[in-house]
């Protein structure tokens, strides 16, 4: 059994307590402030230790054997990381996406290829049991032949949010690559395709209008778009040969039957999901018990953000 020592105190830190607690995991919980740390205590009467990171390490530096949990604001994601790896940690779940920017994230490129399967970026999305139906679904109709998704933002929700400098500013990094990261988790990824993008008129994020399609390494054809000016949503349609599955909002599915235009609610245990922050309980399960099958590696997240991400955003 991994011993876990949890980065942070906010509200992503009390999902990840909350599952740890629920699978009897023991373990330590970081933090920086006192407020928070409070708050953490009367949430989950877990006492953390108020020290910060560089404190901690510096008592503790060799934490060989210890399995860290990186779940702080995304602006210190990067620098957290590469401290606890330099320490020797055993492996690494850090929040999505790792760092506060694709450069960012680049820049680290040499120094993280040693750990390239040693740490895992938690998105979680892929662990929704939602879309763990859905890939049944699709192997029973014997394979995925076509996707649509959607990744559009909010912009009116995010303008008055108030996020550390270069967050809202690579919020297609931050945010949108939950939905794209599913996306090719579930179609396989863009082999030959091509990507449209064009500035709107928010003063904090480059682009606001993207589009594309193309065909995947597993022979699916898909196309994407998104305006974040106007109306929509994040969303995936699934088409197979017998049906179109949705997962619009992605919590759920409804299914349109091939010959039919009534589009019904698919019923599925999503108890998990219910209780736990979605995804999060198998997510880390997964983590605990060294099974890799479904989780992202930090190898494989720079590949996409090279391949995929700076593609579409560029």
């Amino acid at each position: 059994m991994k011993e876990i020592v949890l980065i942070g105190t906010g509200p992503m830190a009390l999902d990840y307590a909350r599952v740890l607690t629920s699978l009897e995991i023991k373990f330590k919980v970081i933090g920086r402030g006192e407020e928070s740390a409070l708050k953490f205590e009367s949430q989950t009467s877990i006492k953390p230790i108020v020290e910060g990171i560089d404190k901690f390490l510096k008592s503790n530096p060799n934490q060989k054997g210890i399995s860290f949990i990186i779940a702080t604001g995304t602006e210190v994601l990067m620098p957290i990381l590469k401290k606890v790896l330099l320490a020797d940690a055993d492996s690494v779940l850090i929040e999505k996406p790792a760092a506060i920017s694709i450069e960012e994230l680049l820049e680290n490129e040499d120094f993280l290829k040693p750990y390239g399967d040693k740490v895992f970026v938690a998105y979680n999305r892929r662990f929704y049991a939602s879309v763990q139906e859905a890939l049944k679904l699709i192997e029973e109709d014997g394979g995925l032949e076509s996707m649509n998704f959607e990744f559009t933002e909010w912009a009116h929700k995010i303008e008055p949010l108030q996020k550390a400098e270069g967050v809202k500013e690579n919020w297609f990094f931050a945010n949108s690559t939950h939905v794209v990261d599913l996306a090719f988790f579930i179609a396989g990824k863009p082999k030959d395709w091509k990507a449209y993008s064009l500035p709107g008129k928010l003063s904090w994020h480059p682009k606001t209008k993207f589009a594309g399609a193309g065909i995947t390494d597993k022979g699916v054809l898909f196309s994407y778009s998104s305006n974040w000016e106007s109306a929509g949503r994040w969303a995936l349609e699934l088409l197979t040969k017998n049906r179109r599955i949705y997962l619009k909002p992605i919590e759920k599915i409804f299914i349109q039957k091939k010959g039919t235009l009534e589009i019904s609610e698919h019923q599925f245990d999503d108890s998990l999901d219910i209780n736990y922050k979605p995804g999060l309980y198998n997510q880390l399960e997964d983590f605990i018990k060294n099974n890799e099958n479904k989780l992202l590696t930090i190898k494989t997240h720079i590949e996409n953000s090279k391949d995929i991400y700076t593609k579409i955003i560029n």
